[in-house]
């Protein structure tokens, strides 16, 4: 039976012109509730453009965007935007050094960053449950400044789904983090994705990073949609070699998919 509800994102025919540069051309994708979705491609692939385009952080020269069922342009994108949770690296900059990893995740359930009021002890409380959830209670009193990448990603992650969001977008998530690392927060990840909320999407370049949860993947090619559906279909050598305009050798192990480039 077909779903009837809204899709919680619709883009239709997106195309993304800044001076003479074409950043997204005819762009259409949707995500629909029960589904995770990765979205892969090469640098300049249009990846940056697309989310941003998604959050209404830049709005496409033509086509249409829909989220949880409201239209870019016809109401509150900015509380439209608190429903959904983001984790950046470039979201750091935005955090003081001196708060803790509690308190930070607390001011999540606010959605701003600066000056917030002061969080309850049922916010902390519930903060505090969140970091435990993602293996990070441990932290929850470091403060900001000292924690490693990888527990800041955590911190991020607990700090996105404070506030319960219906989607939640990890923007290269493991960027920068070593291989341990890097496979400890992809066990979060993968807790999260057999949730039953949020929605995830997962911005990426490596498919070694599509934990065996995703259901979808969606590659970009030089701002157009390359390939999208059921992850077993898009992610083969034919496709990821043209997106990334090389050949390359595609295999799983176990639940994963690891990519070889060829010499």
């Amino acid at each position: 039976m077909n779903d009837p509800s809204p899709p919680v994102l619709r883009l239709t025919s997106i195309s993304m012109r800044r001076d003479e540069a074409t950043l997204l051309d005819e762009v259409s994708w949707e995500v629909r509730r029960g589904e995770h979705w990765a979205v892969l491609g090469c640098n300049g692939s249009g990846k940056t453009s697309l989310i941003n385009a998604l959050l209404a952080y830049e709005h496409p020269s033509s086509g249409r965007v829909e989220l949880l069922g409201n239209r870019l342009g016809s109401g509150d994108w900015r509380a439209l935007r608190r429903r959904i949770g983001v984790v950046s690296s470039a979201l750091h900059v935005h955090l003081g050094d001196a708060e803790t990893a509690l308190r930070t995740v607390a001011s999540g359930k606010f959605a701003a960053f600066g000056p917030w009021s002061e969080p309850d002890e049922a916010e902390l409380e519930q903060a505090r449950r969140i970091l435990e959830d993602a293996g990070a209670g441990a932290i929850a009193e470091r403060r900001w400044r000292v924690l490693s990448q990888g527990e800041r990603q955590r911190v991020l992650i607990g700090r996105a789904l404070m506030a319960d969001p219906e989607v939640l977008l990890l923007d290269e998530a493991c960027s920068g983090l070593d291989p341990v690392a890097r496979e400890h927060l992809l066990v979060v990840v993968e807790g999260l994705a057999r949730a039953s909320r949020p929605c995830l999407v997962m911005v990426t370049h490596h498919i070694e990073e599509i934990v065996s949860a995703i259901t979808h993947v969606l590659v970009l090619r030089r701002g157009r949609v390359a390939a999208a559906g059921p992850k077993e279909e898009v992610l083969t050598a034919a496709v990821l070699g043209d997106a990334f305009e090389h050949p390359v050798a595609v295999r799983r192990r176990g639940e994963r998919f690891e990519l070889e480039v060829a010499r």
